[in-house]
C-alpha cells in the first residue's frame, strides 16, 4: 500500500479582509455553510503553507482552515471545465480495512457489491444505518480480497471510524485510521492526463474510470493515483505522504502552467460537483435522507445482505414519499440551501438541498427533496427566498454533461 505521514505546516496570518469579501462570493459559500465569523484555528493539511504564494482566500470549514478560492471561484470553476484544476483535499479521511474478512466484512457494511470488484477497482457506496439513513457515502478501493483502502467525507471520519468498529465483531479485519498520515491532491479537468503524464512513466490512459494505479513514481514520489473525480470532468486522486505534499503540488502546477492549470478551491469544488449533480453528505444526503430517495439506488444492491438493508427494501416497496429533484428557477433570484419549497397555495412541499446561478449553465438552478406528488418535470414550484416566492420549473438533474474519460 502507499506510504501515509507527518503534517507540516507554515502559518500566516489571514487578512480581515477575507470577511468582506463581494457579495456573490458570499453567496456561493452560504450554500455551505462555509464562511463561520469566528477567529479561525482549526486543523490543517500539509500544503496549509503554499495557499498564501498562490493567493489562497482561506476559511474555516468544518474545524479545518481551507481555501475557498485562489483566483476567484468562477475562474476556477471554469479552468476545470476548459483546462484544469488542482484542489488540496487532503482534510478527506483515509481508513484501511485489511485481513482474511476484510471483503466479507464490506460487503455486509457497505450498500454497493464489493465482491463484484476486481482488483485495483474503486466503487462508490454508502453505508447506511438500520432506518436507510446515510451514515456516510464513500468511495472503497480494492488492493486484493484481504486490503481495501476507503476514502470518506472530512467532517464524517470519526463517525465512521467508529461505525466500523463497532460491526467488526466476529470479523477477522484491522481497521487503521491513516488520514493524518495521508495528503491527497486532486487534479481535475480535460487536460489534468496530459499534465500529470509529463511526471510519469506509468500509462495513465491504461487506467480506466473508477480504477487507481499503487506506488506510482511521479517526479521520485511514491503516490497511489486514481480516476474517479467529484467534478463531471476527467482527472486524478493523488495520495502521497504528507511530508512530500508541497512538492507534488509544486510539480504538478509547474507542469500545468504552460495547459492553462490553475489552483482551485472549495468554492469551485462544490459548483462543479453541483452543475454535475453530484451529492453533498449533509445536504442531499443526511442521516434522515436516503440512498433511495436522493436517486442513488444503483449503488444500492438489494439482492445481497447489509445493515439497512430492510429498511429500503420496505420504503421501495411501499414507494417513496419524497425525492430529490433538480429545478430551474423561472424569476430573479438564487435558491439556496435549505430555503423552502412550496406549491401553488403556499403549502410546504420541501427544501432546497443545494442551489447555485451555475457558471458553465448560466442559470439559477438546484437540487431539492420534494414531496413526491410535486416530483415530475414541469412542475410548478415556488421558492422562498427570504421573504419572497420565486416561480420555478421541475427539470432533470442532468444540469450538465459529464466528460468522464472510460476506457
Amino acid at each position: 500500500m502507499a506510504r501515509r505521514f507527518c503534517v507540516q505546516s507554515c502559518p500566516f496570518i489571514v487578512p480581515e479582509i477575507i470577511w468582506n469579501l463581494k457579495s456573490i462570493i458570499i453567496e456561493y459559500l452560504c450554500n455551505l455553510n462555509l464562511v463561520r465569523r469566528r477567529k479561525m484555528g482549526g486543523k490543517r493539511t500539509p500544503l496549509y503553507g503554499i495557499y498564501q504564494k498562490y493567493q489562497g482566500k482561506v476559511i474555516d470549514y468544518s474545524g479545518w482552515e481551507l481555501p475557498v478560492q485562489f483566483t476567484g471561484i468562477t475562474s476556477e470553476h471554469l479552468a476545470v471545465r476548459q483546462a484544469a484544476g488542482l484542489f488540496d483535499v487532503s482534510h478527506m479521511g483515509e481508513i484501511t480495512v485489511s485481513g482474511n474478512d476484510a471483503e466479507g466484512f464490506l460487503q455486509y457494511i457497505l450498500t454497493n457489491d464489493v465482491t463484484a470488484m476486481n482488483d485495483n477497482d474503486v466503487i462508490y457506496s454508502f453505508m447506511c444505518y438500520e432506518n436507510g439513513g446515510v451514515v456516510d457515502d464513500l468511495l472503497a478501493y480494492k488492493y486484493d480480497k484481504t486490503a481495501f483502502l476507503l476514502v470518506v467525507n472530512a467532517s464524517n471520519t470519526v463517525k465512521d471510524y467508529d461505525w466500523l468498529v463497532k460491526h467488526a465483531s466476529g470479523y477477522d479485519v484491522e481497521i487503521s485510521d491513516i488520514s493524518h498520515q495521508t495528503a491527497e491532491l486532486a487534479l481535475q479537468g480535460p487536460k489534468a492526463e496530459e499534465i500529470l503524464q509529463k511526471l510519469t512513466d506509468q500509462d495513465l490512459n491504461s487506467v480506466g474510470f473508477f480504477q487507481f494505479r499503487d506506488n506510482v513514481d511521479v517526479q521520485g514520489i511514491a503516490c497511489l493515483i486514481s480516476r474517479t473525480g467529484y467534478t463531471g470532468e476527467d482527472g486524478f486522486e493523488i495520495y502521497t505522504d504528507n511530508e512530500l505534499a508541497i512538492k507534488l503540488w509544486e510539480l504538478l502546477m509547474d507542469a500545468g502552467q504552460d495547459l492553462g492549470l490553475k489552483a482551485a478551491g472549495l468554492g469551485s469544488r462544490d459548483t462543479l460537483r453541483f452543475e454535475a449533480a453530484l451529492p453533498l453528505y449533509g445536504q442531499e444526503l443526511t442521516e434522515q435522507i436516503t440512498p433511495l430517495e436522493a436517486g442513488l439506488g444503483y449503488f444500492v444492491k438489494l439482492d445481497k445482505d447489509f445493515i439497512g438493508k430492510n429498511a429500503l427494501v420496505q420504503q421501495k416497496k411501499a414507494g417513496l414519499k419524497r425525492k430529490l429533484v433538480g429545478f430551474e428557477l423561472l424569476e430573479k433570484g438564487i435558491a439556496r440551501h435549505e430555503y423552502q419549497v412550496v406549491n401553488q397555495e403556499n403549502e410546504d412541499i420541501g427544501w432546497v438541498t443545494t442551489g447555485y446561478k451555475a457558471p458553465s449553465v448560466g442559470k439559477s438552478i438546484g437540487l431539492a427533496l420534494v414531496n413526491i406528488d410535486y416530483s415530475k418535470r414541469g412542475t410548478i414550484v415556488f421558492i422562498r427566498v427570504r421573504k419572497k416566492l420565486v416561480k420555478a420549473k421541475v427539470i432533470s438533474k442532468k444540469f450538465y454533461s459529464k466528460n468522464y474519460k472510460k476506457i
